[in-house]
């Protein structure tokens, strides 16, 4: 039974809905603003910006009175310059000489002359008490302090101050001592630079007839003939059961040379006040010993350290008289030694360098002939020459390895006289008298040692040769001989035999030529020389110029040479060369504040040159711009250079060349005044549009199928004003006269000159001829092209001549294709079905 007060769930609804409706028509309209204002403050910002200023309002940083910067800028690393510097790479060894001013141009300089190229760093040390300087020697240290007992620490400081970080190993000796630097050197890489090191021979007291070595006992003079020794001394020198034992006894003596590392010279400079107190004596042995001792820990002299011994022989007993070597050389002592003291004389230096010299040269034969020995033992074939990588001869590096089917090096057959397929041009040709010589020599050298192997054998003739040239290895020989057998004089019973020889010419000892220093910001005159049948290309050639050189501010000056014709004006509007002018000046006055200008020269060839007007397609096909008269080259530099000077870089060019910024600076690099001579080999582009045998592409690298490296094409090249003038001067006698005005043109190509100087056709060859002392660098150069004028010449509808051979007049001609595009070519024509294909 249900309870009368409950309520369901249909008057709770009911309720809430009337109360709804009953609030909605009581409360205020403004209420609901206020709600929708407070309800979101950022959107309400925004809509009174967009207000104010409308849609298009960005916001703006106020930066003002703010740091635009970090606090902390990060710190550049600093790097050394050098990678040992970085590392802690050191020097080996140091070697300090105590001498005197007297001694400097005896002792010190026999000491200089048989040490100083045999070690790292050598120093002399003196007291200047006097000004001096006349002396042989530059490496002289003087202290004007001439206390005695002060020097050896003058040297420690000075060798801390200023060559602690250099070098591992200090030696500090007396002038009158020869020091063997080759067994230096082998015993210093031998012992680690980790430890502190005081080695020498310890010092020998006066009044002792022995010392720890065991030659004798102590006679009870505990100081030795150190008079002013300190009684602290005693106390310092103290051992381990409470004895007091003599002090200088284990002191490395400096009349024998004292070797300290260099950790042991920072703890002594570390003390040097302490060291200088306790050493008041005048020996300087005592002095040191005392420095090392305090400042280092190390309980005395070191004669042998890590296994290693320092040996000194000393000369100054009755029974070593050195005078005669042959008898010390008996001596075990004496071959061992590192050190010999005292030297009576400078010229016993000598004597002693010459003597050790000779020893260590004879060692170091023994040991190539013992380890030559040792190869050919393992060499039986007992073991695999794989695992061994034993090539023949011993020492010489095996033949190198194509890296693909171009790179193969072929032999090439000949024989005393001649050599077969020398080149890509001839069949046969000559050997050169240098050549011929060569392979005189080397079957020279085979038939000799065919005769020892074969003692029953006599030589008939060549069968044939073969040589190969290999760059990482030398010059291989193949030599097949006629050997019969017996010395009948019959030839029908004579037998002959075939042998084969190999024989090899190792390269020598490489080593690096030294040049000057050049750099690329030098300055470069490049001299262009025009006929008036080739404005068209030299007017590419400025342009091509300007958007290289002049646009990018390159360190260049542009000479135009013209070649005027007899007859033809140089002035006004009939001026074949006005354009080019025009262009001149508008591109020196446009780039006048960049300090980049061109300017002119004038030529007025002679009357032989001018009778006939040179068509365009005349001179294309040859293979320099000068057609027929390469000489010309000669008349043009002669009469150019002198608006240049003799300091200036020069680079004859071409107008039909191109070129790039990389070009200019090998340039540079290359041509150096009084040493070098560059003539660049260019690259010769394919007449494509004209052959038909290939594609044209300007943009594609140098391949076989674009064009090839001519060498016959000698018009480019760089050299210094003053190396051709030089050059030219000492042809001058030789029937190659200068030019110095237009006049002489003619002589110098109607002169008779001599044999020397009969096969110069160009500047090339003029230095070839000169046998100047400057070097010739002929090279291949990618970026420095020819072909455009051809290309440029058909662009503009030209033509070239049907027959190449009368074109080049018997002159070289380039070349139209590859032998592989026009054998492809002939196949085409030839087989109907491919050319339908």
């Amino acid at each position: 039974m249900r309870r009368p007060s409950a309520l369901s769930r249909n008057h709770y609804f009911v309720i809430g809905l009337l109360l709804g409706l009953v609030l909605s028509c009581y409360i205020p309209q403004d209420i609901w603003e206020l709600v929708q204002q407070e309800e979101c403050p950022q959107e309400a910002a925004e809509n009174l910006l967009i207000e104010r200023f409308g849609q298009d309002f960005e916001p703006h940083l106020n930066l003002i009175n703010k740091p635009l910067a970090a606090k902390k800028p990060v710190k550049n690393v600093l790097r050394p310059r050098y990678y040992s510097s970085e590392l802690g790479i050191r020097e080996k060894i140091f070697i300090g000489v105590m001498t005197s001013q007297e001694n400097i141009n005896s002792y010190a300089t026999a000491f200089n002359r048989t040490t100083a190229h045999l070690v790292n760093k050598i120093k002399f040390f003196i007291n200047a008490d006097s000004v001096k300087t006349n002396y042989q020697l530059k490496n002289i240290v003087g202290f004007t302090d001439t206390r005695e007992s002060r020097r050896p620490f003058y040297v420690i400081k000075y060798i801390a101050d200023n060559y602690l970080d250099e070098y591992d190993y200090f030696l500090l000796v007396p002038d009158n001592v020869y020091v063997d630097a080759r067994k230096l050197n082998a015993l210093l890489y031998h012992m680690s630079i980790t430890f502190d090191l005081y080695m020498g021979v310890i010092r020998v007291t006066q009044g002792e007839t022995g010392n720890d070595n065991g030659n004798g006992n102590d006679n009870g003079n505990s100081n030795g003939d150190d008079e002013n020794a300190a009684p602290v001394e005693r106390d310092e020198s103290m051992n381990d059961s409470g004895a007091a034992g003599v002090s200088d006894r284990n002191y490395c003596d400096l009349e024998a040379g004292i070797l300290l590392s260099s950790s042991v010279i920072r703890k002594m400079r570390n003390n040097l006040d302490r060291c200088v107190r306790i050493g008041i004596t005048n020996d300087h042995s005592v002095n040191i010993g005392r420095c090392v001792k305090y400042a280092s820990r190390v309980a005395g002299c070191q004669e042998s350290f890590q296994g290693m011994r320092q040996y000194s022989y000393a000369l100054n007993t009755k029974s070593r008289q050195y005078k005669d070597l042959s008898i010390l050389a008996k001596e075990p002592a004496f071959l061992n030694a590192t050190t010999v003291y005292p030297v009576q004389s400078p010229e016993d230096f000598y004597r002693l360098h010459a003597y050790y010299s000779k020893h260590h040269l004879d060692m170091v034969q023994q040991r190539g002939y013992a380890l030559e020995q040792k190869s050919y033992r393992i060499a039986n074939g007992s073991i695999s020459n794989k695992i061994l990588e034993i090539r023949w001869p011993l020492g010489v590096p095996p033949p190198s390895a194509p890296e693909t089917r171009h790179d193969m090096l072929t032999w090439q057959l000949l024989n005393e006289t001649h050599s077969m397929l020398p080149n890509s041009e001839h069949a046969v040709a000559p050997l050169s008298r240098i050549e011929a010589l060569d392979f005189a020599k080397v079957l020279e050298i085979t038939l000799q040692y065919a005769a020892q192997k074969y003692p029953k054998l006599r030589y008939e003739s060549l069968h044939s040769a073969y040589r190969k040239f290999d760059a990482t290895r030398g010059m291989d020989y193949q030599l097949h001989l006629n050997l019969y057998e017996g010395d009948s004089d019959v030839a029908k019973r004579r037998r002959l035999l075939l042998k084969s020889f190999e024989v090899v010419k190792p390269l020598g000892r490489v080593e690096v030529v030294p040049s000057p220093y050049v750099t690329e910001s030098t300055r470069i005159a490049i001299l262009v020389p025009a006929f008036e049948h080739q404005v068209p290309d030299a007017l590419d050639f400025v342009a091509q110029y300007e958007r290289i050189c002049m646009h990018n501010q390159d360190n260049t000056f542009l000479l135009l040479i013209f070649l005027y014709r007899l007859e033809s004006p140089s002035k006004g509007d009939d001026d074949p060369f006005k354009s080019l002018k025009k262009l001149a000046l508008d591109l020196s006055s446009k780039y006048k504040t960049d300090g980049s200008r061109i300017a002119w020269v004038s030529i007025r060839l002679p009357e032989q040159l001018s009778t006939e007007p040179v068509q365009p397609q005349d001179w294309l096909m040859h293979a320099s711009m000068y057609g027929p008269r390469q000489l010309l080259s000669l008349a043009v530099a002669d009469l150019a250079l002198p608006k240049l000077g003799l300091e200036s870089l020069v680079l004859l060019a071409t107008p039909s060349m191109l070129f790039r910024t990389d070009f200019l600076n090998r340039v540079r690099m290359n041509t150096i005044q009084g040493f070098q001579v560059y003539a660049p080999i260019g690259f010769q582009l394919y007449p494509c549009n004209w052959a038909h045998f290939c594609k044209e592409c300007d943009t594609c690298d140098i391949s076989q199928s674009s064009g090839y490296f001519d060498r016959q094409n000698q018009d480019v090249i760089a050299f210094y004003s003053r190396d051709y003038v030089q050059a030219r001067k000492l042809l001058d006698p030789l029937g190659l006269p200068i030019m110095r005005s237009d006049l002489d043109i003619e002589q110098l190509l109607l002169a008779t000159p001599k044999p020397r100087t009969s096969k110069i056709e160009s500047i090339l060859d003029m230095f070839v001829a000169a046998q100047h002392t400057v070097h010739i660098l002929r090279a291949v150069e990618p970026h420095l092209r020819f072909g455009l004028d051809v290309r440029n010449h058909l662009a503009r509808g030209g033509s070239l001549p049907p027959t190449l051979p009368q074109s080049c007049g018997g002159q070289h001609c380039i070349h139209l294709a590859s032998r592989k595009q026009i054998g492809d070519a002939i196949i085409r024509y030839e087989d109907k079905s491919i050319l339908q294909k």
